[in-house]
C-alpha cells in the first residue's frame, strides 16, 4: 500500500517545480530571508540609506509639483502684484514635504530667477524681492505676507 506523502514532502517537492529541482527551496529561502530583514528591528545601514534616497526623490517629485502648481495658479490668476505670493506660496508648500521639497524650490526657483533677470529686463530690485518671497517660503513664513489686496479666495 503506497503512502501520501507528507505535506512537507509537498511544499519541498511540488509538481511545477519538478522540472527545476531545488527551485522551490531557493524561493523559500529568499521568502524567509526577506521576512527576517523586513523584521527585524534595525535595517542595514545600505537599506536605510535607500530608503531615505526614496524618500527624498518622492519630497522633491512633489516639490516639483507644487511648484508647478502655483506657477499655474499664478497664470491664470494674472493678477497684477501677485507674484511674490505664488513664489511664496510654491516655495511653502514645496518645502513642507520634507528636504527633497525643499530642495526642488530652491532649484527651480534659482533657475527661474537667473533666467529672468537675463531675459526679462525687469531688473536686479525685482529679482531680489523675488528671492526674498522664494526664501520666506522655503523658511515656512506665511505666504500671505506677499498676498495683494483683491486676489480671489480661490488662490
Amino acid at each position: 500500500m503506497r503512502q501520501s506523502p507528507s505535506p512537507l514532502a509537498l511544499l519541498f517537492c511540488s509538481a511545477p517545480c519538478q522540472a527545476w529541482p531545488g527551485t522551490m527551496r531557493l524561493w523559500i529561502c529568499i521568502a524567509l530571508l526577506c521576512t527576517v530583514l523586513c523584521a527585524s528591528a534595525e535595517r542595514p545601514a545600505f537599506v536605510r540609506g535607500m530608503i531615505r534616497r526614496g524618500q527624498f526623490i518622492r519630497d522633491a517629485v512633489g516639490g516639483a509639483k507644487d511648484m508647478y502648481r502655483a506657477y499655474r495658479d499664478m497664470r491664470e490668476a494674472n493678477y497684477k502684484g501677485a507674484d511674490k505670493y505664488f513664489h511664496a506660496r510654491g516655495n511653502y508648500d514645496a518645502a513642507r514635504r520634507g528636504p527633497g521639497g525643499a530642495w526642488a524650490a530652491r532649484v527651480i526657483s534659482d533657475a527661474r530667477e537667473h533666467w529672468q533677470s537675463s531675459v526679462s529686463g525687469r531688473g536686479a530690485e525685482d529679482t531680489r524681492a523675488d528671492q526674498e518671497a522664494n526664501a520666506w517660503g522655503r523658511r515656512g513664513g506665511d505666504p500671505n505676507r506677499y498676498r495683494p489686496k483683491g486676489l480671489p479666495r480661490k488662490y
